[in-house]
């Protein structure tokens, strides 16, 4: 068999052909609006995954870049995720820094491999009900992680585990600072009425339109450019600009970390070892799975939000792969498709990977050019946004839904979503993953049927239905030992036209019972084969042993 064809096709050239200046226009501004949006969430993703901000920034600019430009999405963005932040946060811990950097550049390898072999589809085969479970879950840990800085409690480093940090903030618990506390609440406050007063369908737009305000032109301008500026800009600019008139004492970036590098990332070569990559065997699978099924769906969402061609998801995991092996080189983080930036960039216009470019792009002028500002960021702030992100990030009314669906749905989502939060993602994928094959074995077993139908004489009938596998085998079993237990069935037949597979498991019954018809001289005959249990019969040779005269037959032929 040949070795698949090497297969690396960027959506940037074909969006290209034919490109003119009012999409050039559109994906500009829809590139800026989200390289405004990116500033405050890189930043915040980085700091919540125990990393400095700069590593979430340079993260966001160059895998933002090389997502867009390589990636097989028209309008997908990348960069950190919400999603990540428990993971890294957890290596760091465990791990160190350095060794983060290794397990990063790895899992781009891996991702970069799944999409050279085609593995992208295998992705669609996770159930929706674990991907629920483990995104309701990573949420509620990134709302856990940000209490710390939202109630400004003077905690030195938080534990990963779920239980040690409930412990660690219920024993300070009486030290929050109210006026953190207070700048995070205004935050997440200001961040659910920004886009009820500006949005589309506002109340304020409602009541401007009856008043006949709207048809003013310059009132009409001032409310569309308002409604253009993201809500996470207004809070950071605006609870930043109080704290410091105020003097309020709160924890800033520039009191944490001392603010952020006005200057292009260093290359760094991390100390690779084959020792290093064997340890970190578990984080590097679990950053390339996250990083698969985060930029996979990322993508699916932006297929159903916008007109672009669908995504190729192997080109994808090829471009993540890439942007994963490079920017652990100049200190960055995970990075993976973003949903929150990719849904913000199509509705803001984009049509090509030319907004994502540009996004890369004007986020890297914002922090060469305004780093010196990030200083008086107060995390309280940050904090606020993340716990925003969470609450969005969460698909909370699946839990009110979930006495519309079945046991099986309810204990994988349950399960995943516990697992997650209790333990952590890669066992909760593991255990939600293994435990969905067992549950699909046991229904495809319930589905398979078997049903007598009337014969004269010596002769019995059944119809087989569904699947025989090894998941069914205890049904044919039943059949077997009927058989066994009427002396009086010498010829049994199965029609099989509604037998839709057949495995070896469910072969070695069918040869039980032709083992034991012909023990009492009888005979076994499948009727109305489908092609897949014709085949593994014929290639069994079962059908030439069915076929070949029974003992009684070649008694009677020599009597004769």
């Amino acid at each position: 068999m040949p070795p698949p064809s090497f297969e690396f096709h960027p959506r940037l050239p074909n969006d290209l052909r034919g490109y003119h200046r009012a999409q050039f226009f559109k994906d500009v501004g829809a590139g800026l609006t989200v390289g405004i949006v990116a500033l405050p969430l890189a930043m915040a993703f980085a700091i919540a995954s125990g990393l400095k901000p700069e590593a979430g920034l340079w993260t966001a600019i160059i895998a933002g870049f090389l997502i867009s430009a390589l990636g097989g999405s028209s309008v997908q963005i990348g960069g950190p995720a919400g999603a990540f932040i428990v993971i890294v946060y957890g290596i760091v811990e465990r791990y160190g820094i350095a060794n983060l950097l290794i397990s990063t550049a790895c899992a781009g390898v891996l991702l970069f491999l799944m999409g050279l072999f085609k593995l992208g589809s295998l992705v669609r085969y996770v159930p929706l009900s674990i991907v629920i479970g483990f995104t309701n879950g990573i949420a509620v840990l990134i709302a856990l992680s940000q209490l710390k800085d939202f109630l400004g409690l003077p905690i030195a480093k938080m534990p990963a585990d779920f239980f040690s940090q409930i412990y660690i903030l219920a024993l300070h618990s009486a030290s929050i600072n109210g006026y953190a506390l207070a700048l995070g609440l205004a935050c997440v406050l200001g961040l659910w009425v920004w886009p009820r007063l500006f949005g589309s369908s506002s109340r304020l737009q409602h009541m401007l339109q009856a008043s006949g305000a709207a048809q003013v032109p310059s009132i009409h301008r001032a409310f569309a450019t308002t409604a253009k500026v993201p809500g996470p800009i207004v809070a950071l600019l605006s609870l930043s600009l109080l704290a410091w008139l105020l003097k309020l004492p709160v924890e800033t970036i520039g009191t944490r970390f001392g603010g952020i590098p006005q200057s292009l990332p260093h290359f760094v070569l991390p100390d690779f070892s084959w020792a290093s990559v064997k340890q970190l065997l578990t984080p590097t699978l679990t950053i390339a799975l996250l990083g698969a099924i985060e930029s996979l769906l990322c993508a699916r969402v932006a297929d159903s939000l916008s007109n672009t061609p669908r995504h190729n998801p192997n080109q994808e995991l090829m471009a993540q792969g890439i942007a994963n092996f490079v920017v652990p080189f100049f200190g960055g983080m995970p990075a993976t498709g973003t949903i929150a930036r990719t849904v913000t960039n199509i509705r803001a216009g984009a049509t090509t990977p030319v907004a994502g470019i540009v996004h890369a792009l004007s986020l890297a002028a914002l922090v060469l050019l305004a780093a010196p500002l990030a200083l008086h960021v107060p995390l309280s702030v940050l904090a606020g946004i993340l716990l925003f992100v969470a609450w969005n990030m969460g698909e909370w009314r699946e839990f009110a839904r979930l006495r519309s669906f079945s046991n099986h749905y309810r204990l994988l989502l349950l399960g995943t979503f516990l697992l997650t939060v209790v333990f952590d993602l890669t066992v909760a994928l593991e255990v939600g993953v293994l435990l969905a094959c067992l549950l699909f074995v046991r229904r495809m077993g319930a589905l398979f049927r078997v049903e007598p139908f009337a014969c004269n004489g010596p002769q019995r009938g059944w119809f087989l239905h569904g699947a025989l596998f090894f998941g069914a085998a205890p049904k044919m079993d039943a059949l077997v030992q009927s058989v066994m237990a009427d002396k009086q069935a010498l010829h049994v037949v199965l029609d099989a036209r509604h037998l839709l597979a057949l495995d070896t498991t469910g072969l070695d019954c069918l040869q039980s019972l032709n083992k034991i018809l012909q023990a009492r001289h009888g005979s076994l005959r499948i009727v109305h084969l489908t092609e897949q249990p014709r085949s593994l019969l014929e290639r069994s040779g079962l059908m030439a042993q069915m076929a070949a005269p029974s003992a009684a037959e070649k008694a009677s032929k020599a009597a004769g």
